[in-house]
């Protein structure tokens, strides 16, 4: 039986008959496995993530005891009786359903559609976590007319057993990471044409997704205010067009049309569209999907549709298209750096991690951040409690002066000081350390920019993202939240995000149990180095105090979830062990990485420096010499 890759082929051709025959050959194939969409899967843990591959595949989801598919809200609409509620998991003693079950059918989408609209995204097992708080966020929305397309069948099986919606792909893409730009990367975006293809012969309106955003309101009201638009996109305007929730205004718009969000209905000239795109990839496999997709698109801009809907024509003259908002349709650099959505007032429909650094883990990282990404409950309960501290920073070094690159770099390295000494002391404590926020008066690029993008609503300072600075520029990942050889980087460091502790699905017990350290000048009073405290949950505690006296002190609240300093200025005075302050120095060095970049100066980033303040002079000036361009590691 062919799989649905070649039906792609085969009904792109556009044969009337052909298409008659093919429904109604595979019609009879698939009406015994209407019930074979939702469930929830428990084999062993991968051994490839620590944290979060036990939750992926383990039976139903809990916090606190409490499933947590019990929090999930439930859609309101009709349900064939066949048709079970995501999230509802079947019988332990029923059997997988044989891999053709779960092919990409007509009448596999018009058992999940609604209205006519259908909601898909797509990947592979490294993006499990992704998926299923992308679901989670549909479902409490009380949205549940989606798939989700499995691209290995490590992932099907494993949303099969979690009660998702899943059709098999047939693309046999690697189960790991492959990596923004590489040529997987490139072959699962052309996945999404094909799926593109697909979808729009059977009738239906896709709302099509990627994995890496989440849906903070229900989107379908909105895309239903357009009936007369063939596609909606998102878009990478960083300059707003609109103060509102209208369209954005189309001539305005400079930036690429981003698909990482965007609504087709099945109208001719969308179809048409979407058969020269995917004739456009499969001709050329250098071009990647999105650029393919602009120059189509852009082939004509314009007229207006009407005066009103912000509708314009484009492509042939004949499809009518339209730009979601930027500032509530958001991206990485709308939500995370200008944050759009706050400054008019207006309540974002959904965040799309883009504009953004360290990979996958940078997007996880963001995520959680904006407290929208769902991890299972050992992520909110480590093992070894946690440390965090309030930071202290000066008018001065946020406000006064020029927003310039000296003033910049003041800023973050006056910060990265205190967190330098915050690593340490989670380091010696052996607890994870919660970042505090961060500050900065520059915005990161790609490019040479003078600070913050022109036109942009850029705030200065403002509260930046955890990767514009702690992030491995070489290799683009994360190293934080990776593995480094113990032999010679020292033990792991393990990190939260800065709005960990305001997340609401923290354990009671962990809020409950809290240490609060003010530090003290030794001598003073009641400023001792002793479990001995003034009041339960406060201990006055000497700067500049030894490993062997913190370790000491600190055992003897080894069951406290929280410690928190009042500052981490002269908190550690050092370690002992120059073996291991050697491989601690040489860990956090590799946490860093760029700021990019300087108008009129190639190259034009600089590299943060954790040791900055070791070196007599230290400016932030660029490589002046290739041989001059690498970390100060």
């Amino acid at each position: 039986m062919r799989g649905w890759r070649n039906a792609v082929q085969e009904t792109a051709a556009s044969k009337p008959l052909f298409l008659t025959i093919y429904a109604t050959v595979i019609l009879g194939t698939v009406v015994s496995s209407f019930y074979v969409f939702s469930a929830i899967y428990s084999p062993t843990a991968s051994p490839t993530r620590s944290i979060s591959s036990s939750w992926l595949l383990a039976p139903p989801l809990s916090q606190n005891g409490v499933s947590l598919s019990s929090n999930i809200s439930q859609p309101s609409q009709h349900r064939s009786n066949k048709l079970r509620p995501i999230w509802e998991a079947p019988s332990r003693t029923s059997k997988m359903p044989r891999l053709k079950s779960f092919r990409l059918t007509k009448e596999l989408v018009a058992q999940r559609a609604k209205d006519n609209v259908i909601i898909v995204t797509f990947g592979n097992f490294a993006f499990m976590d992704f998926i299923l708080t992308w679901v989670k966020h549909l479902t409490d929305l009380g949205v549940s007319n989606l798939l989700v397309g499995a691209m290995d069948t490590k992932l099907l099986n494993a949303l099969y057993w979690k009660g998702i919606p899943v059709f098999d792909m047939g693309s046999h893409i690697s189960t790991d990471d492959v990596g923004w730009g590489s040529p997987i990367f490139h072959k699962m975006g052309r996945q999404k044409v094909l799926l593109i293809n697909a979808i729009l012969p059977f009738g239906f309106e896709l709302l099509m997704c990627d994995t890496d955003m989440v849906w903070l309101k229900n989107p379908l009201p909105y895309l239903a205010r357009y009936p007369d638009a063939d596609i909606l996109t998102s878009s990478d305007q960083v300059v707003p067009t609109v103060v509102d929730d209208r369209l954005a205004d189309w001539k305005q718009v400079g930036a690429a049309y981003n698909i990482g969000i965007f609504h087709w209905r099945p109208t001719p000239p969308a179809k048409k569209l979407a058969k020269e795109w995917i004739d456009m990839l499969l001709a050329d496999d250098r071009i990647w999907d999105q650029n393919g997709f602009n120059e189509l698109v852009r082939r004509q801009t314009g007229p207006a549709f009407d005066d009103e809907s912000g509708i314009f024509y484009s492509y042939d003259g004949n499809l009518k298209l339209g730009i979601l908002p930027e500032s509530i349709f958001c991206s990485g650099h709308t939500y995370f750096v200008q944050a759009l959505h706050q400054q008019f007032r207006l309540q974002p429909y959904a965040l799309h991690t883009t504009f953004q650094y360290a990979g996958t883990e940078g997007k996880r990282h963001r995520l959680r951040e904006a407290m929208v990404f769902f991890d299972p409950p050992e992520y909110y309960d480590a093992p070894g409690g946690f440390l965090s501290f309030r930071p202290s920073i000066s008018k001065s070094l946020l406000l006064d002066g020029e927003h310039n690159l000296e003033s910049h770099f003041s800023l973050i390295n006056y910060q990265m000081r205190q967190i330098r000494s915050a690593l340490a002391l989670a380091s010696v404590l052996n607890r994870t350390l919660v970042m505090p926020p961060l500050w900065c008066r520059l915005d990161r690029l790609w490019f040479p920019h003078p600070g913050a993008l022109l036109g942009s609503m850029t705030r200065q300072p403002f509260l930046c993202p955890l990767d514009h600075v702690f992030e491995y520029a070489l290799v683009q990942v994360n190293v934080m939240l990776r593995d480094l050889p113990a032999e010679e980087f020292g033990p792991a460091i393990n990190i939260r995000e800065y709005s960990f502790l305001n997340n609401p699905f923290l354990p009671q017990r962990v809020r409950e149990s809290w240490l609060d350290v003010q530090l003290c000048q030794e001598g003073t009073e009641d400023c001792h180095a002793s479990s001995n405290t003034s009041r339960p949950g406060l201990l006055r505690f000497p700067k500049r105090s030894s490993e062997e006296t913190l370790k000491k002190v600190f055992s003897s609240f080894k069951d406290v979830k929280v410690i928190q300093f009042s500052s981490m200025q002269d908190a550690f005075l050092g370690f002992t062990d120059k073996t291991r302050e050697e491989k601690f120095r040489k860990r956090v060095k590799q946490y860093v990485g760029i700021w990019c970049c300087v108008e009129n100066h190639i190259p034009g980033h600089i590299y943060y420096d954790m040791y900055w303040d070791e070196k007599p002079g230290w400016k932030p000036v660029p490589p002046k010499t290739p041989e001059d361009d690498h970390p100060p590691f």
